[in-house]
């Protein structure tokens, strides 16, 4: 039977000695499991330990401790060469004096594939990159677009088992980026090969990602789908790092079931329903989106705080206001402008309610 995982972490731990003398753990005991055939990304700030948890899959680093495990192998001390993955970088690191062709088959040539079965792999790699024709070009003949597609494709010649991929958008330009993101994603779903994503950018993770892993100082915060990242964060700082979250501190005044009701000092209560279980005086924060909010829209069973509007920022698409209440709580409103004429919108200093449901907030602890 096939493995079902095409790689797996196993409590994997690695430390570097600081310049100072001390010892840093990159990776603090992370355990996870990719699924074969799936897009999943490493997503995290600098120094989060995704890079580090990459390079310890394709074999450039080995771990201080644990195990890694390629197709059910352990390769956890396998050199680079000796496994089953490829690796394409932010820096595409094409040899400028070489044809396209000369650096797509350059890692066949040095396997000894012969001149005519590696002609013929480089132009179906080119295929499925969608550049077909483009053999003789050289590298400074390419956009960057393309040369991001020549280090795609001299990865994918090779056939490997899993595509690791370092940040490999970096270098261009914002709308090549988005062009780029949706491009990727449709390959590896033609290619049916495992890629695994490391990113900073978490609209990025969340537009290619078929599960998404969450890092901070060196471990796994939370692993899921984009959906379940976005609208069940497991804590603050993944609430806070995927998209723009509101925080209002409170205490636990009591829960009825699945519905506890939080105070906020000065600002009022708010009733959040809730799977888990809360104590009275119990100190949470309420993390509601900005864009699960309404403005001057009283929500029936609901929370409504009377609060007054501090700034107005008009952006076409969608307004997005600062409305601050009277214990000094301040949230972020985004309303689209679906109808809405410039008339109907709120003006700073003006008096507003601000509805939302209790199943649009999540109850965070830490």
């Amino acid at each position: 039977m096939a493995n079902e995982f095409a790689v797996e972490m196993q409590d994997v731990l690695k430390q570097f000695v600081t310049p100072e003398g001390g010892i840093l753990s990159a990776v603090d005991h992370v355990t996870m499991q990719i699924k074969d055939g799936e897009f999943f990304s490493l997503l995290g700030p600098s120094g989060c330990g995704k890079t580090t948890s990459l390079r310890m899959i394709a074999g450039f680093e080995l771990p201080t401790s644990g195990k890694i495990m390629i197709k059910g192998n352990e390769m956890s001390q396998v050199s680079a060469h000796q496994r089953p993955v490829n690796t394409v970088f932010q820096q595409y690191a094409l040899f400028p004096h070489m044809t396209v062709e000369q650096n797509i088959g350059f890692g066949l040539e040095m396997k000894g594939v012969g001149k005519a079965e590696r002609s013929a792999r480089v132009s179906e790699a080119l295929e499925m990159v969608r550049l077909p024709g483009m053999e003789m070009r050289r590298a400074k003949q390419l956009s960057g677009g393309q040369q991001q597609r020549i280090a795609l494709a001299r990865a994918l010649v090779n056939k490997p088992e899993v595509l690791l991929l370092d940040e490999p958008l970096g270098a261009l330009d914002l709308k090549l980026r988005k062009e780029m993101q949706l491009e990727l994603k449709t390959l590896q779903r033609e290619v049916g090969i495992t890629f695994i994503y490391v990113t900073h950018d978490q609209e990025e993770a969340l537009t290619m990602s078929d599960r998404i892993a969450v890092m901070s100082k060196g471990k796994a915060l939370q692993v899921g789908k984009p959906e379940e990242i976005y609208e069940r964060p497991a804590n603050k700082f993944v609430a806070d790092f995927i998209g723009e979250t509101n925080f209002m501190d409170g205490i636990v005044k009591g829960q009825n079931g699945k519905v506890v009701v939080v105070d906020l000092p000065g600002s009022g209560e708010v009733r959040v329903e809730s799977s888990r279980t809360f104590t009275s005086g119990q100190q949470v924060s309420v993390a509601v989106r900005p864009e699960k909010l309404r403005l001057n829209h009283e929500i029936e069973g609901g929370n409504n705080l009377k609060g007054r509007v501090e700034d107005v920022i008009y952006i076409g698409t969608d307004t997005h206001y600062g409305v601050r209440f009277p214990g000094g709580h301040k949230l972020r409103v985004r309303e689209q402008n679906i109808k809405q004429s410039q008339k109907e919108l709120a003006r700073a200093d003006d008096e507003v309610t601000v509805g939302f449901s209790t199943t649009s907030p999540r109850l965070l602890t830490e």
